[in-house]
C-alpha cells in the first residue's frame, strides 16, 4: 500500500511545534472521550458520543482478511467484501441502493491486508433506517451468482487495465519478492486465474465462517446517546449469534534478506524504482522510533533528506519517499521515486548513501525536533471528524493499542532520542541486502545493479 507523503514547510513545522509544546502542557487536548463494552454475543463495541453536527458515522471491523483465504482462491475476502450489498435475505440489490440514497447515507465495504470493513455514514434523523440497512448487508447477505459473476468480471478488467500501469507492476512485483508465499505477496484483488475458481458457495463458507459477532469489532462516533445507541444494538445485533472464532494460520515469512534486482522492461520516459526489505508489525515496540526515523529519511515530505537531496540538490525528481507499513504481521519498508530513465542509477545510489548515512551518524537536534513536531502536532488532524474517530477506534481496538491510545501517542513519539533513531536505523534498514526493482526502458536506464 502506497502512502502520499505531505509537504512540511518549516513555517508549519514551527506551528505545529508549538502546537505539540500546548498538548505536552494540556494533556486532555488528545483524550478521546470513548466507551468500550462487550456484548453476550462477545461483539466489542467502541462508542464516542459526539453532537456538534447531527451525523453518525460506524465502522465495523470483521476480522476475516486475505491472511485467511486459500492462495488458490486468491481475491476471496475482496469479492465477499464487494458483494455484501448486492443482495440479502430481505432485500434486492436495487432496494439497498434506493434506501440508501432516499435517506441520503452511503455504505461501504472492501477488505484489506488486516481486516474487512463495512461503513455506515448516516444523519441523525434517519439512523434507524440506516443501521437496519447497515447490519442487514453485514449480517445477511445471499451472494446471488449473477452479481458475483459481474463483480468478478469488472475485478479481472480492472486488473488487466492495472498491467500497463508502471507503478503498478513495480508494487506488485516488490511485494511478490519481499513477502514471497506470504499472503502479504499477493494482490488483495486475487488474479483473473484465482478469481476464476472462486464459487458462491465459497462466498458464503467464508461469511458464515468469519462473519461471526465475536471476530467483530464495533465502533460509532456522532451524535447519537448511549441509550439510543443500545436501543439500536438490542434490536439488530444482540440475537447475533456467536460460533467458535477460525484459528489464524500461521503465514511463513522469508527469514533471510537476500540482496535481489528486478528488472521490468516498459518502453517509458519515467524509471519506476522501489527499493525496500520486509520491515516490521504493528505491535513492535519501536513502531515510535522508526516513525520519527522514517520521517527524517523520506517520510517528511520537503524537510525529509530524500527529497532534500534528489528533489531540491539533485532536481532528479518530483516526488522520493520512504515508509514503513506496519501490518498486523511483518509489513514492509520501502523507497519510491520516479526519475527519467538515465538518472535511474543515480537516484538509486543517492538512496542507498541516505540510508546508509542515516545509520552511521545520529541526526541533528533539529531533524529530531522537527519529526517530533509534525508527527505530534498533526495528531489531531487522524480525529477531527466523526469519520475518522470511529475508524481510529476500531483500529486501536484491532491491533490491541489500549483505550488511552490516543492520550499517550505524544509522550511515546517525545521520548524518542537521536540515540534511538541511530539504534533504529541500524536494526530494520539494510542498505546491503534489499529488494530492487525498476520499471524502465532497461537500456536507457543501464543499470548498474
Amino acid at each position: 500500500m502506497r502512502r502520499f507523503q505531505v509537504s512540511v514547510p518549516r513555517i508549519l513545522l514551527i506551528v505545529l511545534f508549538l502546537c505539540s509544546m500546548l498538548f505536552a502542557l494540556c494533556p486532555d487536548t488528545y483524550a478521546l472521550d470513548s466507551n468500550r463494552k462487550i456484548l453476550p454475543n462477545g461483539l466489542t463495541v467502541l462508542y464516542s458520543e459526539k453532537h456538534n453536527i447531527p451525523i453518525v458515522m460506524v465502522t465495523m471491523i470483521i476480522k476475516a482478511s486475505p491472511l485467511d483465504e486459500p492462495k488458490e482462491k486468491a481475491g476471496l475476502a475482496t469479492l465477499v467484501a464487494g458483494l455484501l450489498d448486492e443482495g440479502t435475505k430481505n432485500r434486492k440489490s436495487t432496494e439497498i441502493s434506493e434506501e440508501i440514497e432516499f435517506i441520503g447515507a452511503s455504505l461501504g465495504s472492501y477488505a484489506g491486508s488486516d481486516y474487512t470493513t463495512v461503513t455506515l455514514s448516516v444523519l441523525k434523523k434517519d439512523m434507524e433506517k440506516g443501521f437496519e440497512l447497515f447490519s442487514d448487508i453485514a449480517l445477511n447477505p445471499i451472494f446471488p451468482q449473477e452479481e458475483l459473476d459481474r463483480k468478478r468480471d469488472r475485478i479481472k478488467g480492472s486488473l488487466k487495465q492495472r498491467e500497463e500501469e508502471p507503478s503498478f507492476l513495480a508494487g506488485r512485483a516488490f511485494s511478490k519478492e519481499v513477502f514471497g508465499e506470504h499472503p502479504y505477496g499477493r494482490l488483495t484483488e486475487g488474479s483473473v486465474e484465482t478469481l476464476s475458481a472462486i464459487t458462491r458457495e465459497d462466498l458464503t463458507k467464508f461469511h458464515s465462517k468469519y462473519f461471526i459477532p465475536n471476530n467483530v469489532i464495533l465502533s460509532i462516533a456522532g451524535d447519537l446517546t448511549s441509550v439510543e445507541l443500545d436501543s439500536l444494538i438490542k434490536k439488530y445485533l444482540a440475537s447475533w449469534k456467536a460460533a467458535a472464532v477460525p484459528e489464524k494460520k500461521i503465514n511463513p515469512m522469508p527469514e533471510e534478506r537476500t540482496k535481489k534486482v528486478i528488472k521490468i522492461e516498459k518502453d517509458i520516459t519515467q524509471a519506476n524504482v522501489i527499493i525496500g526489505h520486509l520491515g516490521v508489525s504493528r505491535d513492535n515496540p519501536d513502531y515510535y522510533a522508526i516513525s520519527v526515523m522514517n520521517y527524517i529519511l523520506g517520510g517528511g515530505g520537503f524537510s525529509s533528506r530524500l527529497m532534500q537531496k534528489i528533489r531540491d540538490e539533485m532536481g532528479l525528481a518530483y516526488d522520493v519517499h520512504s515508509f514503513f507499513v506496519p501490518n498486523k504481521e511483518r509489513g514492509v519498508f520501502q523507497a519510491g521515486v520516479q526519475t527519467k530513465n538515465e538518472s535511474a542509477n543515480t537516484a538509486i545510489r543517492e538512496i542507498l548513501k541516505q540510508m546508509e548515512k542515516i545509520r552511521e551518524e545520529k541526526v541533528s537536534d533539529q531533524e529530531l525536533a522537527d519529526a517530533k513536531a509534525y508527527l505530534t502536532g498533526s495528531f489531531p488532524r487522524r480525529l477531527d471528524t466523526n469519520r475518522k474517530i470511529a475508524d481510529f477506534l476500531a483500529s486501536v481496538e484491532f491491533y490491541n493499542l489500549g483505550q488511552d491510545y490516543a492520550e499517550k501517542y505524544p509522550s511515546y513519539i517525545n521520548a524518542v532520542t537521536k540515540e534511538d533513531v541511530l539504534r533504529i536505523a541500524q536494526k530494520y534498514l539494510d542498505p546491503e541486502n534489499f529488494i530492487l526493482v525498476v520499471v524502465a526502458n532497461q537500456k536507457k536506464a543501464g543499470l548498474k545493479y
